[in-house]
C-alpha cells in the first residue's frame, strides 16, 4: 500500500498543532486536525509528552500503513538533521535544550523503524507551504514574512529554501540584521507596537488585534501602523531586489491588521523601485502545516537537505 500521508506539526510559543497531509494531492485532512496547548515553561518530559498526545489524536484517525511519517515546523535554534533542540535565552522551551526531540517522540508514539521524523524551520515550512501550494505557487522566487510575536523571514527559489549565497543574508533571514537602534526583530513585531503605544500614551495594551481596533478613532494608532508599514517597505525592498524575489507573502497574526497599513507599505515599495508583488497568506497555520509535512516527499527531501544545517 503506499505511503502517502504524512502529519504536519507546527510547534508555536505555547501550543502545538498538527494535522494529516495527502502528499499526493497536496490537501490538509481537517477531520485529523489536532491542537493543544503546551506550557513552554515545563520540564521536557511535560512538552514531550503533551506534543505526542497531539500527535497521537491525529495518527489514530488514519490507516498506520499509509503513514509516512511526522514532519517538524520547528522554531529554532534547532539541529533541524539530527533533531537536537538548541533553544535558550528567550523564555520558552528552555528545557528541551540539548534534547533530542526525533528519539524523544519516536519512543513516546512507540513509532515502527520504518516511521520518519523530520524537521524545518517554523517560518521556512511556512514559505515552503505558500510556494507549494499557496499564493506563491505561481512563481519562482519568493520571500516570506511572519509579522507576530517575532519577525519571521524565508526566501524560496523552486520551492526550495535559500538560506546561503550572495542573494540573501547570512541564516537566509533578515530578523538578525541591524535596524535602527537594534535589529530587524525589535522593529516589526509585536512587541515594537506595544512598546512604542506605551511610549507615547503611557497606556499598556495586550495585543496588535486590541490595538488594531483602536485605529478608526485613535490618531496615535493610526500613526503608529504608517510608521509600522513605511519602515517595513524600507527595510524589505533592498532584500526583495536583491533576491529578485517576485512575489512577498505576508503571514503572522499583525497580518490580520494589514489594512491599516497596506497602502503606505505597497507605496515605499514603489518609491524603492521594488516591482514584486504583494500577498497576504490564505493558507495562514496550513502553510507550515503542509510544509512541514512536504518533508516527507522523497524529492523535496533530498533537494532541502543541504540547507538544513544552516537554517
Amino acid at each position: 500500500m503506499e505511503r502517502n500521508l504524512a502529519i504536519g506539526a507546527d510547534i508555536g510559543g505555547s501550543h502545538i498543532t498538527c494535522a494529516a497531509v495527502d502528499l499526493n494531492s497536496g490537501k490538509v485532512l481537517r477531520e485529523t486536525l489536532s491542537e493543544r496547548a503546551v506550557n513552554n515553561q515545563a520540564q521536557a518530559s511535560v512538552i514531550i509528552d503533551t506534543w505526542a498526545d497531539a500527535l497521537s489524536a491525529a495518527l489514530n484517525k488514519l490507516p498506520a500503513e499509509k503513514v509516512k511519517g511526522i514532519g517538524f515546523a520547528m522554531p529554532g535554534p534547532f539541529d533541524y538533521v539530527k533533531g537536537i533542540c538548541y533553544i535558550r535565552g528567550v523564555a520558552k522551551y528552555e528545557n528541551l535544550y540539548g534534547f533530542n526531540i526525533s528519539d524523544a517522540i519516536s519512543l513516546s508514539l512507540d513509532a515502527p523503524e520504518n516511521f520518519l521524523i523530520r524537521f524545518m524551520n517554523d517560518v521556512s515550512a511556512f514559505a515552503v507551504g505558500e510556494a507549494v501550494v499557496g499564493k506563491a505557487a505561481d512563481f519562482s522566487r519568493s520571500m516570506s514574512v511572519t509579522l507576530g510575536t517575532g519577525f519571521g523571514s524565508a526566501f524560496i527559489s523552486d520551492k526550495i529554501p535559500i538560506v546561503d549565497g550572495p542573494d540573501v543574508p547570512k541564516l537566509g533571514c533578515v530578523y538578525h540584521l541591524p535596524y535602527k537602534d537594534g535589529i530587524a526583530d525589535d522593529y516589526f513585531s509585536t512587541r515594537w507596537f506595544l512598546g512604542r503605544y506605551k511610549s507615547l500614551t503611557g497606556k499598556e495594551m495586550k495585543g496588535v488585534k486590541e490595538l488594531s481596533e483602536l485605529a478608526s478613532s485613535d490618531k496615535i494608532v493610526t500613526d503608529l501602523f504608517t510608521e509600522f508599514g513605511n519602515d517595513l517597505g524600507g527595510f524589505l525592498a533592498p532584500w526583495l531586489k536583491k533576491f529578485d524575489a517576485e512575489i512577498l507573502i505576508i503571514g503572522g497574526n499583525i497580518s490580520h491588521a494589514y489594512d491599516l497599513f497596506k497602502a503606505v507599505f505597497e507605496e515605499k515599495l514603489k518609491k524603492e523601485d521594488c516591482k514584486c508583488k504583494v500577498a497576504l497568506s490564505e493558507l495562514k497555520e496550513d502553510a507550515a502545516l503542509f510544509g512541514s509535512a512536504y518533508l516527507l516527499n522523497d524529492d523535496f527531501w533530498k533537494s532541502v537537505q543541504h540547507a538544513l544545517p544552516l537554517m
